[in-house]
């Protein structure tokens, strides 16, 4: 590993097979986490004056715009909050996540109950979108903070935003469908995937609640078994994004597009729940799905992981199909150790270092830390800006971390 200024360069190879290679690699993540990643954020992105969390900054960190998401406040409480767990309270990640908290509680809530998606900096309403993954992200927020706290607010938000959630996405008619149900109705499986997600993490820190008519663990094997009955297509070899109301098949764009990294990372949520309860079946579906989508998503030609395909390989409605997006590969870094880990696979070993490589070469900037967001099919930069209302302190620093504490654990022992 070489590095110029506080920016971490991806010039080793590390050996998974080895206890030597894991542990190298593991600090590899944990230096780019602690001395690249969250100072630059820490530096650029916290609002002092007004509190919370700005993500709309310039390759620098100076500031693009100054609106702010609510869906990213409580995602960066999360961050710190774990970060404070994991590597020692820190009085400043402790001061930004509960900032994002209380920001949340002071301007995102509109009467209506639901969060607002975005607010001006001093956190004024602009936006309401349709879904409701902000409260989603309150919650892991607030459960994180809890942990580290064990102050009661946090634990009643947690329950609360969890619940809300959950109420919004599943109690027909609560969100305006996005095509007329008469004509065409359409599953997605995003808000499968949050429910799993967001309960899993919800039950670490407040336990087996029962949220809704389901206690925690309730929601996350319903989510997988929703999962399981609609969207995974053993005979097509593929996990869809969107199908029809008994999981057909839906021969339009919307319906034929796949998006390989929101299936990758819906396979690592399967892998952790697999790992938690030492689920055999479970495990199979979820390197299944990392196989079928790996295959599909992973460009033979330049490197790196697709945005969008179609099912039958046909053209793509969206112009940004063939780009390289931050996100996809840190959740596929994660699947792909998560992966190995569970199996001793050496395939995925060969995936992750792949996939690794590709990423620290193209998306992390040399000059002034963290990874751009968005690449041309290339690898060459589309924009450098590091952060805007759907990028900042999130997919990046949370792959880090939790890359390194996989690492950093013992059972890969037992396989390798």
């Amino acid at each position: 590993m070489a590095c110029i200024g506080s920016v971490f360069i991806s010039t080793s190879v590390y050996s998974l097979t080895n206890k030597t290679g894991r542990e190298s690699l593991a600090k590899f993540y944990r230096d780019t986490l602690l001395d690249n990643v969250l100072p630059f954020w820490t530096k650029y992105g916290f609002d002092p004056i007004h509190g919370g969390m700005l993500t709309a900054l310039d390759r620098d960190g100076s500031l693009l715009d100054s609106d702010k998401s609510i869906w990213f406040q409580g995602r960066t409480a999360w961050m710190y909050a774990t970060a404070c767990q994991t590597y020692g309270e820190q009085s400043t990640w402790r001061s930004i996540a509960a900032s994002c908290l209380q920001f949340i509680e002071q301007h995102g809530v509109a009467e209506n109950g639901k969060l607002w998606f975005t607010v001006t900096q001093d956190g004024r309403p602009l936006r309401m979108r349709r879904y409701v993954y902000s409260e989603a992200f309150a919650a892991v927020g607030n459960a994180a903070m809890f942990g580290l706290t064990r102050e009661e607010p946090y634990q009643q938000a947690a329950a609360r935003y969890l619940a809300n959630y959950l109420y919004y996405s599943f109690t027909p008619g609560m969100i305006a469908p996005k095509t007329e149900p008469a004509t065409r109705s359409l599953r997605s499986i995003g808000p499968l995937m949050f429910s799993l997600h967001t309960a899993s993490i919800v039950m670490d820190y407040l336990g087996d609640i029962t949220v809704g008519d389901k206690h925690c663990s309730d929601w996350i094997q319903w989510s997988i078994e929703q999962i399981e009955r609609y969207f995974v297509k053993r005979d097509l070899r593929v996990l869809m994004e969107n199908v029809g109301e008994q999981g057909e098949i839906v021969d339009h764009f919307d319906g034929r597009q796949l998006n390989p990294g929101h299936a990758i990372e819906c396979a690592w949520f399967l892998l952790h729940e697999a790992r938690r309860n030492d689920d055999q079946k479970l495990q199979s579906l979820g390197c299944e799905i990392l196989d079928w989508m790996w295959e599909r998503g992973w460009d033979e030609k330049f490197g790196g992981i697709f945005y969008f395909r179609d099912l039958h390989n046909r053209p793509v409605q969206e112009y940004w199909q063939d780009m390289k997006f931050w996100w996809p590969h840190c959740e596929a870094l994660i699947t792909t150790l998560l992966a190995f880990s569970l199996t001793g696979n050496p395939k995925y070993a060969q995936w992750h270092e792949q996939l690794r490589k590709w990423s620290f070469d193209h998306f992390a900037d040399q000059e002034h830390g963290e990874w751009y967001g968005y690449l041309h099919r290339d690898g060459s930069p589309s924009v450098q800006l590091k952060g805007n209302m759907w990028k900042g302190p999130y997919h990046l620093p949370r792959m880090l971390w939790y890359c390194e504490q996989l690492l950093n654990e013992n059972h890969f022992a037992q396989k390798v």
